[in-house]
C-alpha cells in the first residue's frame, strides 16, 4: 500500500506549479504549470516530466493561471491521456490562455530560430502547439464550486473557492488506501478577503496535511483604502502636471478586469474624464467576457451593483477596447493623456513590451507595477530599481516614473495567509510552496512562533510518505 506526496515545481519560486499523488499505483497530479522567469528558468520547461505521463491517472487544476496549467498541452503531447477536472470558470479561461500561450512560444521560438540559423545551429521546436491546446481542452472536465469527485479510486476531491480569480479553487483531497485515511489540502493561489468582484477565500477546518503557497509570506500588503488613495495621487499629480501616458502592466485575468471595476467605481473620484482608458490586450477582453458570463460567482458587492445599474456593466463602460495589432501601434503615436492596461503583467511579453518602449524612457510617463514580479522578469528589474530595461533587442533608459502599488496583488499577504492557516483545527502539518526563498523563511518563522506543529519548506523532488502523518516522513 502507498500513499504519497512528491513536489515537483514551484519549490523556492512562484511559478511551474506541479504536485504529485500517488495511492496504490495510482497517480493524481495536481496543476501542471509552466516555469517564469528569465531564460535559463524558462529553458527549464523542456526538461523531462519527473514521471511517465502516460501512467498518470488524472489532473486536478488549480485556476487558470499559466503557471499553473500552462504545461498541460506539453503533458498531453508526452503521453498523458486522461482527464482534467477543474472549476467550470477555469475551463472557460484556459480555452484561450493556453492559445496565446502556444502562440507566445511559437514567437520566441521564431525568434531564436533567426539568431540560430546565423550561428549555423539546428532549428528548436515549441513547446507545443495550438493542436495540442486543441488536445487538451478536449480533456477538461467542468466542474462547480462544492461538488465531491472521485478522480481517482480512494481519492476524493472538493473545490472551494479560493478567492484569487475567477474560478480559482483550493483543493481538499480524502485519501483512502485501504489502511488509512488521510485529509490533505491544498491552497492552489489563496486571495485575499475584501478585495473586490471576487468572494472572499473560503476557510477550511480540517486537515491531516496542508500545502500552502506563501508568495507574499515575508510582508503585509497596504490596506485597500490606502491603495485607493495611492491611485488617486498618481492620477492626480500626472493630471496637475500635464504628465504623459500611464501605462499599467497587468495581468490579463484577475488584474485586469479589478482594474477595470475600480475605474468604473471611482471615474469621478479619480478625475478620469481627462483620461482615455485602453485595454490593450485581446486576452484580457475574452477574460473579460468571461468574468461577465459568469456574474453568479462574484461577490454580493459586484453582484448588486449589477442588478441596480442594467445595461452599464461595471466591466464594459469608460474603456476602448484595442483588438488588432494596428490599433495598438497606434497608440504610440499618443504622447499624453492615455491609461494603458496592457499584458503581460510581468513585462516579459505581450503588447506591454511596445508601450514600454515608446513611453519608458520619457520622464513624464508613469508606469504603475501591480502584481507580484518573478526573478528574472523585466517587470522585477523595474521593481528593483534599473536604469535601463532591453526591449525588443535595444536598451531603453529608464526615465518613467515607477510605481510600485502593492496593495492591488490577488495573493493573500502574510497576515492573510496566517489567518487562513489558523482557522484549521490542531494546527496541521503544513509545507510551503510557492514562494521566494526569504519570503518562506520569514512565514516559517512567524508560524513557528505563533505554534504551529511542523513547518516546512519544500524542496523540488520531495517526497512524502503520508500514511505517517501527522509525523512527516520523508522518502527522499
Amino acid at each position: 500500500m502507498t500513499m504519497t506526496l512528491q513536489c515537483l515545481g514551484a519549490t523556492g519560486e512562484v511559478t511551474g506549479s506541479c504536485h504529485l499523488l500517488e495511492l496504490n499505483g495510482a497517480q493524481l497530479l495536481l496543476d501542471c504549470g509552466l516555469i517564469q522567469g528569465g531564460k535559463k528558468d524558462e529553458l527549464r520547461n523542456q526538461d523531462p516530466f519527473a514521471f511517465d505521463p502516460h501512467t498518470l491517472t488524472a489532473v486536478v487544476l488549480s485556476h487558470a493561471h499559466i503557471d499553473h496549467s500552462g504545461r498541460l498541452p506539453l503533458l498531453m503531447k508526452r503521453g498523458y491521456d486522461g482527464p482534467i477536472y477543474t472549476q467550470k470558470a477555469t475551463a472557460e479561461l484556459c480555452a484561450f490562455m493556453l492559445r496565446d500561450a502556444a502562440s507566445l512560444q511559437q514567437r520566441q521560438v521564431e525568434r531564436e530560430n533567426e539568431k540560430r540559423l546565423k550561428q549555423d545551429l539546428p532549428p528548436l521546436a515549441p513547446l507545443f502547439d495550438d493542436q495540442d491546446v486543441d488536445n487538451v481542452l478536449r480533456h477538461f472536465v467542468p466542474l462547480e464550486y462544492g461538488v465531491r469527485f472521485e478522480p481517482v479510486p480512494g481519492i476524493s476531491v472538493c473545490l472551494s473557492d479560493a478567492g484569487h480569480i475567477l474560478g480559482s479553487a483550493m483543493l481538499e483531497l480524502w485519501l483512502d488506501d485501504g489502511c488509512c485515511q488521510k485529509k490533505l489540502v491544498f491552497s492552489g493561489d489563496l486571495g485575499r478577503a475584501g478585495m473586490p468582484i471576487l468572494r472572499d477565500p473560503t476557510l477550511i477546518d480540517a486537515a491531516d496535511l496542508v500545502l500552502m503557497e506563501s508568495t507574499y509570506g515575508d510582508r503585509s500588503h497596504r490596506s485597500w483604502q490606502a491603495t485607493l488613495e495611492e491611485l488617486k495621487a498618481i492620477f492626480a499629480k500626472a493630471i496637475s502636471e500635464s504628465r504623459g501616458n500611464i501605462l499599467i502592466p497587468a495581468f490579463s485575468v484577475g488584474r485586469a478586469q479589478e482594474l477595470l471595476y475600480l475605474f468604473h467605481l471611482y471615474a469621478k473620484e479619480w478625475d478620469l474624464g481627462r483620461w482615455q482608458v485602453c485595454l490593450d490586450s485581446p486576452m484580457a477582453i475574452e477574460a473579460t467576457k468571461v468574468y461577465v458570463r459568469n456574474y453568479p460567482l462574484m461577490d454580493d458587492d459586484f453582484r448588486r451593483f449589477v442588478q441596480l445599474n442594467p445595461g452599464n456593466h461595471p466591466l464594459l463602460g469608460n474603456v476602448q477596447f484595442i483588438q488588432s495589432t494596428e490599433e495598438s501601434k497606434a497608440l504610440n503615436h499618443i504622447h499624453q493623456g492615455l491609461i494603458i492596461i496592457a499584458g503581460s503583467g510581468m513585462c516579459n511579453g505581450g503588447r506591454i513590451r511596445s508601450h514600454l518602449a515608446h513611453n519608458l524612457f520619457r520622464p513624464e510617463c508613469d508606469i504603475i507595477i501591480c502584481g507580484f514580479q518573478a526573478r528574472g522578469t523585466p517587470g522585477r528589474l523595474l521593481v528593483d530599481g534599473a536604469t535601463e530595461l532591453t526591449v525588443h533587442g535595444e536598451s531603453v533608459p529608464v526615465n518613467a516614473l515607477i510605481h510600485t502599488v502593492g496593495g492591488l496583488s490577488a495573493h493573500a499577504d502574510q497576515q492573510e495567509l496566517l489567518h487562513w492557516y489558523q482557522h484549521f483545527n490542531n494546527s496541521p502539518p503544513l509545507l510551503l510552496v510557492h514562494g521566494e526563498a526569504t519570503a518562506q523563511e520569514t512565514l516559517q518563522q512567524v508560524l513557528r512562533q505563533q505554534g504551529a506543529a511542523e513547518v516546512v519548506i519544500v524542496n523540488l523532488a520531495d517526497k512524502l510518505d503520508l500514511t505517517q502523518l501527522p509525523r512527516l516522513a520523508w522518502l527522499n
